[in-house]
């Protein structure tokens, strides 16, 4: 390796989920806050938890409702 080019590895990184220090993992800074993790994420806990904050569903199904794909033209 050579000198001053690669970053400061910290072994004893904490991992923050909701203010809760969750793990401690090996990483270039010292501490990081997620909004997700294993142990909230639905694929892992079998819990299925949807999680829409910015109103995407909302915004789609409004656009998308009523006649929509009747008036479309081929």
């Amino acid at each position: 390796m050579k000198n001053d080019t690669h970053p400061e590895y910290h072994n004893d990184c904490k991992v923050f989920f909701r203010g809760e220090h969750v793990m401690t993992v090996g990483a270039t800074v010292p501490e990081m806050h997620v909004d997700i993790w294993s142990g909230s994420h639905p694929f892992y806990t079998g819990k299925a938890a949807f999680v829409d904050a910015a109103g995407r569903v909302e915004k789609f199904q409004n656009k998308f409702k009523g006649d929509y794909f009747k008036n479309k033209k081929k």
